[in-house]
């Protein structure tokens, strides 16, 4: 049986296994999707060696960066953003994808207004790489990351301000901040200054509605999560295993 799976660490809250599983069911395939929740990327080639039905994976934290030196190709594209979260096994041979850059690109697209040329992305992990990429290259704007510490070509949640607010009026979140159990935390913003402007998307989609997605929302922003994205960078995936 044709095998797919998943390797992060930890994996208690993944979409990925739900959403294949009714994907199989649904459609009579053939397949199944296991989770391989590894606590070390060492462990990674084992999971080849010892899964010979295995198709493809998808990646997630923290391993989207580290598994990129076990890969015999990169696409173009994951190689640019410098991150995987798919990859095609073939014969032991092994290609990196990113389907994060799509499912992003996709979901954020319809809510743009010609106003949202700078944005905001809160993180620096893996996924912030793919919402770089999908921002400026896809998208057309200019970007600015926020980290907890200070560090070059980089800004910290201190140095935001209200104008800060009204020059980036696009807010990504990639980081796990208000991520379920800890759904009473958010990034550390000066919400007051957000208007009917502002856009907030937030990667994380448990729960739906983020305290960051609230704030924003309180102040007129549109808000969305990243449940849309993670649907569409599923599909994506599927692709990529087909290719």
């Amino acid at each position: 049986m044709n095998t797919y799976g998943l390797i992060g660490y930890p994996l208690g809250h993944s979409f990925s296994r739900k959403f294949f599983t009714e994907k199989f069911e649904k459609e009579g395939i053939d397949a199944q999707y296991l989770n391989f929740e590894i606590p070390s990327i060492e462990e990674f080639p084992e999971i080849i060696k010892n899964n010979p039905e295995l198709r493809g994976l998808n990646v997630t934290i923290p391993y989207k960066q580290q598994v990129m030196q076990y890969l015999h190709n990169i696409s173009e594209e994951a190689s640019a953003i410098g991150a995987v979260n798919v990859v095609r096994v073939r014969d032991g041979h092994l290609t990196g994808f990113n389907s994060d850059v799509i499912g992003f690109v996709n979901s954020i697209r319809p809510l743009l207004k010609p106003h949202h040329k700078k944005a905001l992305i809160l993180g620096t992990g893996g996924a912030s790489k793919a919402i770089h990429y999908g921002l400026e290259k896809k998208l057309g704007m200019e970007t600015l990351f926020v980290s907890r510490t200070a560090r070059e070509g980089m800004i910290t949640y201190d140095d935001i301000t209200p104008e800060t607010l009204q020059a980036y009026h696009v807010i990504v979140n990639c980081s796990p901040v208000g991520m379920y159990p800890h759904v009473d935390e958010c990034p550390a913003l000066p919400y007051e200054a957000m208007n009917e402007n502002n856009l907030l998307y937030d990667l994380v989609y448990n729960p739906l509605k983020t305290l960051f997605m609230k704030k924003g929302a309180e102040q007129g922003a549109t808000v969305k999560n990243g449940l849309e994205m993670l649907h569409l960078q599923a599909i994506a995936s599927w692709k990529f295993w087909g290719t």
